[in-house]
């Protein structure tokens, strides 16, 4: 068997060395990573900023309207909004249930 113990070089060796690679990367990614505060020159400045007390502010409610169908009814709308009809006339001052018509705007929000 010549050339048996070079064979099993290559086949334990290429692995080995990898291995070997990957953990001297790992090890200096590590202490980069890891190094002691006290040793660095970086010097900071701090200054001290008053600040107001944070408001929450009032979100805006934005308008939003829908365009009526053939068919359809304050009801219908009032359903697909999760509303009342009493609160779609709220918003839609003189708006007649009675006498809608087909693309007219509704006030839902």
């Amino acid at each position: 068997m010549a050339g048996g113990w070079q064979r099993q070089a290559k086949r334990y060796g290429a692995p080995a060395a990898f291995l070997l690679a990957a953990t001297i990367a790992v090890l200096l990614v590590r202490s980069g990573l890891q190094s002691d505060p006290s040793s660095s020159t970086t010097t900071l400045r701090t200054q001290t900023v008053e600040t107001k007390p944070a408001t929450n502010p009032v979100p805006v409610k934005r308008r939003r309207f829908y365009r009526l169908r053939m068919g359809e009814t304050l009801s219908d709308v009032a359903i697909k909004f999760d509303t009342t009809v009493e609160q779609l006339l709220a918003l839609n001052p003189g708006i007649q249930p009675t006498n809608l018509t087909v693309g007219q705007r509704v006030r839902v929000k």
